[in-house]
């Protein structure tokens, strides 16, 4: 895919640099100099462009790109007007980061596609580290619902599917199982060697290197994560 990047600070050069490193194409664009020649090698292409000055927008290809993401967050005023100038020009879809609540509620507004808070995301992400632990990976599907997928608790080694009563009990669906097992490499050596199975049987006995893949609540796999223990 193809991207264009406004702002090219901490967050937005992270975010460009990741999204190459993804293999898409990647414009860059700041109106600082310094930013743009730190960024020129790192991305496809990088602009020393104002992006609030509306005739020194349309020298970007805006309408040939998949995404263009407003990356700025410390400058309301100039966040703002970026989105405004990209509504103007009819861009398809626009991401733009937000660093507060009324910043994020000025940009949802517009109706662009996504408004993007980092800082809140990060923290939130950290948050739930801290209460799960690592064993735990963790997809937002919206604000309260999330993909989960975990590790066995050694207490649950042994048991069957069905012991764990996770949609009875705590309005979680399981979605997958993926089987773990060891096995022996070319070079002999053991390693992991894992499959996703999405059918079955409820009486699996379930093994040490296992993964769950469910569906539901976050707070609901909260409770049903304690309760099966660490």
């Amino acid at each position: 895919m193809k991207y264009i990047v406004i702002g090219l600070g901490n967050y937005g050069s992270v975010l460009a640099e990741e999204l190459t490193s993804l293999g898409h194409e990647v414009i860059g664009v700041d109106q600082d100099a310094q930013n743009v020649d730190r960024m020129k090698d790192k991305v496809a292409t990088a602009y020393v462009v104002d992006a609030t000055d509306e005739a020194a927008l349309t020298v970007l290809p805006l309408q040939t790109v998949d995404v263009v993401i407003v990356a700025i967050g410390e400058n309301f005023g100039a966040s703002v007007r970026v989105v405004s100038l990209l509504k103007k020009n009819k861009v398809k879809h626009i991401y733009a980061r937000a660093l507060d609540d009324i910043h994020k509620s000025v940009l949802e507004a517009f109706s662009i596609d996504r408004v993007l808070t980092p800082e809140k995301d990060a923290a939130c992400m950290l948050v739930r580290l801290l209460e799960l632990n690592i064993e735990v990976e963790s997809f937002q599907i919206d604000e309260e619902h999330f993909v989960f997928k975990f590790g066995i608790p050694r207490k649950l080694v042994g048991c069957q599917v069905n012991d764990l009563k996770e949609d009875e009990d705590f309005n979680l669906k399981l979605l997958a199982l993926v089987r773990g097992k060891m096995v022996k490499n070319s070079l002999g050596i053991s390693v992991l060697e894992k499959e996703v199975d999405n059918a079955f049987p409820e009486d699996y006995t379930l093994q040490a290197e296992d993964r769950l893949v469910c569906y539901g609540l976050y707070k609901d796999f909260v409770k049903f994560w304690k309760s099966i223990g660490k």
